[in-house]
Parts: C-alpha cells; sequence; structure tokens
C-alpha cells in the first residue's frame, strides 16, 4: 500500500519507474462532480414542479375518479373561478371572447384535448355553456379536473 524509494544494488543511485507509462493520462473517470450536478438538478425540479401549474385558484369538487394519461404535449386549461370568471391557462377572457381564443388555439395544436376546471360553487349552467364553448372551440374532448377523495358513492369510502 504504501508506496517508498528502493536503492539498488548496483548503480549510481538511479531510481526505477513503476512501469514503462507512468507519464500517460489517468483514464478513470472521476462521477462526484457529475452526481452533484444531477443532484442540484432534482432539487431544482422538485422546487419547480409544483410551481407549473396552472395559477388561477378554485376549489375543485373531490370525486373517486382516477386521473387521465399525460401527454407530451403541455395540457389546455380553462378554469371557472367561484365569481363566473373564465380563464385559458392564467390568461382572463370574457365569455364572448371564448370561441373565438379557443379556435385560434386549436389551430396550433395537435390534440384536441382540454381541461376544465370548475370551482364546485359554480352553477352547473355555467359549467355546462363553458363546455358547449369548448366544443364549438374545436375541443371534442373535455376532461373535469377534481380533487381526488370524495364520496365513491358504491358505499366504499373515498381515499
Amino acid at each position: 500500500m504504501g508506496g517508498g524509494v528502493m536503492k539498488s544494488s548496483g548503480g549510481g543511485g538511479r531510481r526505477r519507474r513503476r512501469g514503462s507509462g507512468a507519464n500517460r493520462p489517468m483514464a478513470e473517470i472521476n462521477v462526484t462532480p457529475m452526481v452533484d450536478v444531477m443532484l442540484v438538478l432534482l432539487i431544482i425540479f422538485m422546487v419547480a414542479a409544483p410551481l407549473l401549474t396552472v395559477g388561477v385558484p378554485v376549489e375543485l369538487p373531490k370525486t373517486a375518479a382516477s386521473s387521465l394519461p399525460a401527454d407530451t404535449e403541455e395540457p389546455l386549461t380553462v378554469t371557472i373561478t367561484a365569481e363566473g370568471l373564465v380563464s385559458i391557462q392564467t390568461t382572463e377572457v370574457t365569455m364572448e371572447e371564448l370561441v373565438s381564443r379557443l379556435r385560434a388555439i386549436a389551430a396550433e395544436r395537435a390534440d384536441d384535448r382540454i381541461f376544465l376546471r370548475a370551482d364546485g360553487a359554480v352553477p352547473y349552467q355555467t359549467v355546462a355553456q363553458v363546455m358547449g364553448a369548448l366544443n364549438r372551440g374545436g375541443f371534442s374532448s373535455i376532461g373535469l379536473v377534481t380533487d381526488t377523495g370524495g364520496p365513491a358513492l358504491d358505499g366504499a369510502s373515498g381515499g
């Protein structure tokens, strides 16, 4: 384990090198910096991921439904607040301009799926009218966003 200098018995005190290629570059990979960078990136993504959700606060109704599978394209979300205000992603729009904005967005997207988030206090009539506008705007696959943990309505507790 320990290295030392050996004196030769014959020649004029020359040191011998171990192996012929002592000046070769080191061929080992130091993975410590790579692991450090990966851990920093992991922490950044863990902190940033919750911030990527749509920022309009609503109190979603609770159901026992399972979530829809995720796509590669960023999901388009329309939100109805308790006050009846409608937003596409985080941009507030009026009911009159909703269909024209949706048609413009649908022309640019490959997917016709859209998510509708409505506060639990919003009347069913308003939700149905917005769903009709989503359909007229070119989105035929409408997913209703809810919170999990609601009643399953089959005698089993939601959880």
